[in-house]
C-alpha cells in the first residue's frame, strides 16, 4: 500500500514537473531561510547557559538618578565583592571581573601582546570553564599564578605542556602557569585569553578599598536553596551603608545570568526588553517566510484543482473515502517536502559561512546529533502538513457527479482563499521592503550627522611599555620626520568614553543638580590634532601657559549646564583638584552617533592617560607615514609590538548593529518577495494556460497584444495594491517604535512608501508579463483546433 502511494505521489510530481519545480524551490528556500534564522536564535537563547551554577549567579547593578533620569548600569565598586560575602547571609561566594588588559607576555625571545582578565580566586569555580590542566580551587590561590587557555598555551610553548612554565609579564613580573582552560565557548560573554589573580591589580597600583568609583563587575553566586528577594532586601541599601554621601535613593541590586544577554536594557529604572526584541522579531521573520513558501504550495495546488477534479471524481466514484483522498494528498506535500528539506540541507550549508559572518557568529549544522535529525524530520513534516493541509481537504471535497458531468467550475468569486494567501504574501514581503529603506535611512542619517573632530588621517596608540616614557622624544620625532602634523595624549581614543562623573563643582551650581559628564584628559595640542571646532578661548599649550596643567576645555553642552556668562576662566572643582577653564570647543561624537552629545569636561596635563593620538601628514601616503611611525615606536619601544589604531575605522565601526540589522532585513525581503514572485509566475502560467482558448477567441475578434497582457496582468496587480494598502500602516508603526530607541532618528517619509508601491508594481509586471505577453502572442489556430 505504502509502495503504491509513492508511486502514485511520484508519477504526480513528474506530470506536472513546472509546478512541481516551483514548490520544491519556494519550500527549499524558504525552509533554509527558517533554519539559519533559527541558529542564530538558538545561538542567542543558548548565551552563557553552559554553567552548572547559572540558576544562583548573579551580577550587581547600580540604579541612581542623574540629568533627570532614573538611570542602572552594572559597573560597581570594587569593594562591593568582599561586603556582600560579609553582609549578606544568602551570598555564598563573590567575584570581581576587570576590564580586559593587554598585556606584553614574554617567553624566551617569543613576545606576545594578548588580552585577558585580572579576576578573584573564586572565578573559576563560580563560573564553569573547565580546565584541561590544573586545578579550579588552586589555579588562581597564588598571587605568582596564571591561567591560559589551550590556544593560547599552544601559541606560546607549541606542543610543550604550559604547567609549570613561567610567563614574564610586561618586562618586569614573572607568572607560573597553574592551570590550561578549555578553549571558551563561543557563547559567552567572557572574551578572554589568560587569567591573573585579582592581587596583580592591587599590586599595578589599582585601590579596591574605595566606594566611589564604578568601575569594575561583581558577579555574586547564592548559596543553594535561598531567597533572591531576600538578598536583594539587604543589596537595595548597599552603596548607602558604605558610602554615606551619595544620594539616598541610590540603590542596588542583583540580576540573574538567565537575563544579561538578552533583555538587560533599562528605561526609568525599569527593565526594558532588549536583544530579545530581535529575537523575537527575527523569529516571526522566519515563520513568516516559511509561511509565505507554503502559501505559494497551497495557491498552485488549488489553482490547479480543474485538471485534479477528475481524478478525485473517478477515485470516489469506485470507492475511495475522503480520509484516504487526503491521506494521498498530505502524502504527496509531505514528499515534496522531503525533497525542499534535502535541498534546504545544501543551500544552508553553503550559505551558512556568510550568514555567519553577518549575523557576528560562528553557526553550524550539527549532524552528529540525534537530535538534529529528530527535529530536521520533523520540521519537515510540519512544513509538508501545513502546506498540504489546505489542498488535500479542498481537492477531497470535490463531488464526483458534478466533476465527471462537467458542470464542476474552480472558483472564480471576488474574495478566494487563493487571492487571500497572495494578499497575505505580498504583505508581508512589502512590509520588509519599506523597514529596510527606513533602516538603511536611518544609518545614512547618523553617518552624515557631523562627528565634532576631523577623523582622517587620525591614529592612536595605547601607551604600552615605555611610549609614556619617552613620549615627548616619540613625539618631537613624529612631528620633525614629516610623519605627523600633531601629537597629543588622551585618557581614552577619541571613539570611546571611558569615565563620566557627577560630582563637579562649581560657582552657583544648584546643590540638586545631577547631571552626569563625560570626563576626557588630554594633553596639549588636543584641539589641534582632533581637530574639534573651537568655540571660544584657546587650545590646552604648556610652553605659553604653564599653568595649563590644571586648565580644563568644556564642550558647548557644559557650558549651557553651568551657565556661566563667559566661562572662560571659570574654576571646576574635581574631587579635591581645581581646574580652570581655558576654552570651550563644539559636542563631538564620543559615543554612539545616534544619541545626543552629553556634557563634557577635558581636563588637563594633571590628569591620567592611557592613549596617545597623532595626526598624520596627509603630504605623504598613509603607508610611507605608517613605516616610519613604527620604526620610532620600535626605537623608543623596542620590546612591544606596533598597534596603531585608525580613529575613522572605529567610527565606521560605530554603524555594525545597525548595518547587520539592515543587511539582515534586506536579504530577508529579497526572499520574500522571491519566494512570492514564484507562486506568482505559477499561477501566471497556470492562468495563462487554463484562458488559451479565450485568448484565442479574443485575438481572432482583434483583441491587441498589449489588451491581453493587460487583461491577464490586471487582477495580479490589484491584489498586489492591495497588499501595498495593507502593509504602509504596520509598517509605519513597526518603523516607528523601533525608531523611539534612537533619539537622534530620521523622520518617516512619503516618499518611501511611493518608492515601495512602485518597485513592488514592478517587479510584479515583470514576473507576470512574461507569461502573458508570451501567451497574447501564441497563435490563436493552434489554441482552436480542437473547437
Amino acid at each position: 500500500m505504502i509502495q503504491n502511494f509513492f508511486k502514485i505521489a511520484w508519477r504526480n510530481l513528474l506530470r506536472n514537473k513546472g509546478f512541481s519545480f516551483i514548490n520544491i524551490s519556494g519550500l527549499a528556500i524558504g525552509m533554509a531561510a527558517a533554519v539559519l534564522i533559527s541558529l542564530w536564535i538558538k545561538s542567542e537563547l543558548d548565551y552563557d547557559q553552559f554553567h552548572e551554577n547559572r540558576d544562583r549567579i548573579y551580577e550587581a547593578w547600580n540604579k541612581a538618578t542623574f540629568s533627570g533620569k532614573l538611570q542602572c548600569w552594572n559597573t560597581t565598586p570594587k569593594a562591593l565583592a568582599r561586603a556582600t560575602e560579609k553582609d549578606i547571609p544568602q551570598v555564598e561566594r563573590a567575584v570581581r571581573v576587570n576590564w580586559p588588559n593587554s598585556l606584553l607576555f614574554s617567553v624566551g625571545e617569543k613576545r606576545l601582546t594578548v588580552s585577558g582578565n585580572m579576576v578573584d580566586t573564586g572565578f573559576l569555580q563560580m563560573f564553569s570553564f573547565p580546565l584541561a590542566k590544573g586545578n579550579e580551587k588552586t589555579a588562581l590561590s597564588n598571587g605568582s599564578s596564571i591561567v591560559l587557555t589551550e590556544k593560547l598555551a599552544k601559541k606560546i610553548f607549541g606542543n610543550e605542556d604550559a604547567m609549570g612554565k613561567v610567563i614574564k609579564i610586561d618586562n618586569k613580573d614573572n607568572f607560573t602557569v597553574t592551570g590550561v582552560l578549555k578553549d571558551l565557548p563561543k557563547d559567552t560573554r567572557f572574551n578572554f585569553e589568560y587569567l591573573l589573580p585579582w592581587d596583580y591589580l592591587i599590586k599595578r597600583g589599582e585601590d579596591d578599598s574605595s566606594w566611589g568609583n564604578n568601575s569594575t563587575r561583581t558577579y555574586v553566586m547564592l548559596r543553594k536553596n535561598t531567597s533572591i528577594e531576600a538578598a536583594n532586601a539587604v543589596m537595595k541599601g548597599m552603596k548607602i551603608r558604605y558610602s554615606k554621601d551619595e544620594d539616598p535613593k541610590w540603590e542596588m541590586f542583583l540580576y540573574p545570568m538567565s537575563r544579561w544577554r538578552l533583555y538587560s536594557n533599562f528605561t526609568d529604572g525599569k527593565e526594558d526588553g532588549g536583544l530579545i526584541d530581535f529575537v523575537k522579531l527575527f523569529g516571526i521573520i522566519a515563520g513568516f517566510i516559511l509561511l509565505i513558501a507554503c502559501i505559494n504550495f497551497m495557491n498552485l495546488s488549488t489553482a490547479r484543482s480543474e485538471k485534479r477534479a477528475k481524478e478525485v471524481g473517478i477515485r470516489k466514484v469506485v470507492g475511495a473515502q475522503k480520509g484516504s483522498l487526503v491521506g494521498q494528498f498530505l502524502g504527496e506535500s509531505i514528499l515534496l517536502a522531503f525533497l525542499a528539506g534535502l535541498i534546504s540541507l545544501i543551500l544552508i550549508e553553503l550559505s551558512l559561512p556568510a550568514f555567519g559572518k553577518l549575523a557576528g557568529k560562528e553557526l553550524a549544522l550539527d549532524f552528529s546529533n540525534p537530535y538534529f535529525w529528530l527535529a530536521g524530520i520533523g520540521f519537515v513534516i510540519l512544513t509538508g502538513l501545513l502546506a498540504g493541509s489546505y489542498p488535500a481537504f479542498f481537492l477531497s471535497s470535490f463531488q464526483p457527479v458534478k466533476v465527471l458531468k462537467g458542470t464542476f467550475k474552480a472558483d472564480h468569486a471576488l474574495i478566494t482563499p487563493r487571492k487571500l494567501l497572495v494578499v497575505l504574501q505580498f504583505t508581508f514581503a512589502i512590509i520588509l521592503i519599506i523597514c529596510t529603506t527606513i533602516v538603511k535611512q536611518q544609518i545614512d542619517h547618523a553617518q552624515k550627522r557631523e562627528s565634532g573632530y576631523a577623523r582622517e588621517n587620525l591614529v592612536y596608540h595605547f601607551l604600552t611599555g615605555d611610549i609614556d616614557k619617552h613620549y615627548a622624544a616619540i613625539k618631537n620625532e613624529l612631528i620633525s620626520e614629516g610623519v605627523a602634523t600633531s601629537v597629543t595624549k588622551t585618557s581614552a581614543p577619541l571613539t570611546q568614553g571611558w569615565s563620566d562623573s557627577w560630582g563637579f563643582e562649581w560657582a552657583g551650581k544648584d546643590p540638586n543638580d545631577k547631571t552626569d559628564f563625560d570626563r576626557y584628559c588630554a594633553d596639549e595640542n588636543i584641539v589641534k590634532t582632533a581637530g574639534f571646532k573651537l568655540v571660544k578661548g584657546r587650545d590646552f599649550n604648556l610652553t605659553q601657559f604653564p599653568t595649563d596643567s590644571t586648565a580644563m576645555i568644556i564642550n558647548e553642552s557644559a557650558a549651557k549646564v553651568m551657565k556661566f556668562k563667559d566661562p572662560i576662566g571659570q574654576i571646576v572643582k574635581d574631587d579635591d583638584r581645581e581646574w580652570h577653564i581655558v576654552g570651550v570647543i563644539g559636542d563631538f561624537i564620543l559615543q554612539s552617533p545616534y544619541y545626543p552629545t552629553k556634557p563634557m569636561i577635558i581636563e588637563g596635563s594633571k590628569s591620567w592617560f592611557n592613549v596617545m593620538h597623532f595626526k598624520l601628514n596627509p603630504v605623504n601616503s598613509t603607508a610611507d607615514n605608517m613605516k616610519k611611525a613604527q620604526a620610532i615606536f620600535k626605537k623608543y619601544n623596542p620590546e612591544y609590538p606596533f598597534e596603531p589604531n585608525f580613529i575613522d575605522e572605529e567610527y565606521a565601526a560605530k554603524f555594525k548593529v545597525e548595518q547587520r540589522t539592515g543587511t539582515s532585513a534586506a536579504l530577508f525581503a529579497a526572499l520574500t518577495v522571491f519566494i512570492s514572485c514564484l507562486g506568482l509566475f505559477g499561477l501566471a502560467t497556470y492562468m495563462a494556460e487554463n484562458r488559451v482558448k479565450e485568448i484565442g477567441v479574443r485575438k481572432v475578434l482583434g483583441a491587441s497584444v498589449a489588451g491581453i497582457t493587460t487583461l491577464l496582468s490586471k487582477d495580479f496587480l490589484k491584489l498586489v495594491m492591495i497588499s501595498f494598502v495593507l502593509a504602509c500602516p504596520v509598517a509605519w508603526w513597526l518603523m516607528h517604535k523601533w525608531l523611539q530607541d534612537y533619539p537622534y532618528r530620521v523622520k518617516i517619509q512619503w516618499q518611501v512608501f511611493a518608492f515601495t508601491a512602485l518597485l513592488t508594481l514592478l517587479i510584479s509586471v515583470l514576473t507576470v508579463s512574461y507569461q502573458a505577453i508570451k501567451a497574447a502572442v501564441a497563435n490563436p489556430v493552434k489554441s482552436l483546433r480542437t473547437e
